[in-house]
């Protein structure tokens, strides 16, 4: 049975129609097993974009190079579709910061609120930069450092993974706990991505009053450059999503001149169709791998994404 997108972003994917050249559309069908390959014989067309799309491209010296210090910021857009509604974030264009929370669903079977502490600490970390001075660069790690610190003062129950990413002149930096994540595409090619902290399978280090805390995050930084696109998503994306599939969503995305929001928008519709359908997944993946499973399919869980070009 075939799965409906979500409505929040049917007024993007009839935008991405009438733009995507018919060719391009073909091709994406058979990527993704919904044409069969025989669609493209005797249509040159299709056949060029087919193979564009199984291209794989490798980083090259430019692409981890650094860069000279001129001042870059964010254009940002999201998209969240909701399972439970405990996934939060936050965006700040202006100095230049990106929060994703996760709460950790197997509280609800406790009596708990699962969002709660995502909600919280989203809150606390969006405050902070909001009462900063203009300006002022920020620290990841020091963002959510305090942000939980308050979180936890207050009682608030549960747990949540959590990831921050800010800019600054021209360097990303990031600091996150657990499987939310990020990811960085260049010219279409994926130069940097984040990797998920596990305690074991379906298990992500996650912060609360009796978890993991700020000082297991991954914190790290990478020179960027104008025309960057910058990918922060919670595990709903990431675990619905290969790798690949995002790349040439992005490559797609660029090569029309889709917005941020856009951009959002059809990741998070393709992690949400793949939740619900038998297609492999980065989640079945590891669940056979880990576990010895014979899964198949995705996860259905709270769907999260920013986009940010990053631009001069």
């Amino acid at each position: 049975m075939e799965v409906l997108p979500p409505a929040e972003i049917l007024p993007t994917l009839a935008e991405m129609k009438a733009r995507t050249p018919k060719p391009m559309r073909i091709a994406y069908a058979i990527r993704y097993g919904r044409l069969p390959a025989s669609a493209a014989a005797g249509r040159e067309d299709v056949a060029r974009c087919v193979a564009a799309l199984a291209r794989t491209y490798e980083p090259d010296m430019d692409d981890l190079m650094e860069f000279p210090e001129v001042a870059l910021k964010l254009q940002p857009g999201s998209c969240y579709l909701r399972d439970h509604d405990e996934d939060a974030h936050f965006i700040r264009a202006d100095p230049g910061v990106i929060g994703v929370a996760d709460g950790v669903g197997s509280w609800r079977a406790k009596g708990v609120d699962a969002a709660a502490f995502s909600r919280a600490l989203m809150a606390n970390a969006r405050a902070q930069v909001d009462s900063a001075v203009p300006g002022t660069p920020v620290c990841p790690y020091k963002l959510l450092e305090r942000a939980y610190e308050q979180t936890v003062a207050a009682s608030t129950p549960g747990s949540s993974t959590a990831v921050i990413v800010s800019l600054s002149g021209r360097v990303l930096r990031w600091a996150y706990v657990g499987d939310s994540g990020f990811a960085l595409f260049r010219r279409g090619r994926m130069v940097h991505r984040s990797q998920p902290q596990q305690a074991s399978f379906n298990c992500p280090y996650q912060l609360g009053a009796w978890g993991n805390k700020v000082g297991e995050a991954a914190v790290g930084q990478i020179a960027v450059k104008d025309g960057d696109v910058l990918v922060v998503g919670s595990d709903g994306l990431f675990d619905n999503l290969f790798d690949s599939a995002i790349q040439q969503i992005v490559r797609m995305c660029g090569e029309l001149k889709f917005s941020p929001k856009m951009v959002a928008d059809i990741l998070a519709g393709n992690a949400y169709c793949n939740a619900r359908s038998n297609q492999d997944s980065p989640f079945s993946a590891a669940s056979r791998q880990q576990q010895g499973t014979s899964f198949t399919g995705g996860k259905q869980d709270d769907i999260t994404v920013v986009v940010a070009y990053i631009v001069s």
